[in-house]
């Protein structure tokens, strides 16, 4: 039922249906960890914690497990039309590599994108790495720069969300407890590029170093 009501909200295609069902976005809709509820008014707070999942899957770049941030933001530029899909519905593509200049310096915000349900712009930061506390330091400081140099009267202050590799949750609560600015953390998946009975059949690349120092000796 849950996912009748999502066709019926989003206007979901057969094919869509299918790859949400397969990647179980119902246990994945809302599950990030932010701090939403003590940053957001009662009135956003759920609505914003509901567009953001975890983890959120980019099957569809057949990139592999070791991707770069370059080639990661790349090809979800390339396949943008299913990132906004994975993204969800309301999301409004603003730019990759966003110029903002602060204090006489330049900055790159990786992608920024506008809720027109949440009135707010989001930051999204990706990061091919386990979270770090830093992270979330950079990211506020982006959000003061969003709201200081983009935001009208009629939008309410920005969000963001951090996309990371893995994250461990004890180290993200505590990055995200002391911090005013609205923000989550959430993991990615992308697509092997082998699959798992191929993965298992063929040797690692340490056994691949090991066999060639051996024929070189």
């Amino acid at each position: 039922m849950w996912y009748a009501r999502q066709v019926v909200e989003h206007g979901w295609s057969r094919a869509v249906l299918i790859h949400q069902i397969e990647s179980d976005l119902h246990s994945r809709q809302g599950a990030a960890l932010t701090n939403f509820r003590r940053t957001l008014p009662p009135e956003h707070s759920d609505l914003a914690q509901q567009i953001i999942k975890d983890p959120y899957c980019f099957d569809f770049l057949r990139t592999g497990t070791d991707v770069t941030e370059d080639r990661l933001q790349k090809g979800l530029l390339l396949r943008l039309r299913d990132f906004l899909i994975e993204l969800g519905k309301g999301f409004a593509f603003l730019g990759s590599e966003y110029h903002l200049e602060i204090g006489g310096q330049d900055y790159f915000l990786d992608l920024l994108f506008y809720h027109l349900n949440l009135r707010r712009f989001m930051a999204i930061e990706l990061k091919v790495e386990a979270f770090k506390p830093e992270f979330a330091g950079k990211m506020g400081f982006y959000l003061s720069a969003l709201d200081d140099l983009l935001r009208r009267p009629e939008d309410d202050p920005s969000i963001g969300l951090i996309l990371c590799k893995e994250r461990n949750r004890i180290i993200v609560e505590y990055a995200l407890r002391d911090s005013t600015k609205p923000m989550g953390v959430a993991e990615y998946r992308v697509a092997s590029l082998l699959p798992e009975d191929l993965r298992t059949e063929l040797p690692s690349a340490e056994e691949l170093a090991a066999e060639m120092e051996e024929r070189k000796s």
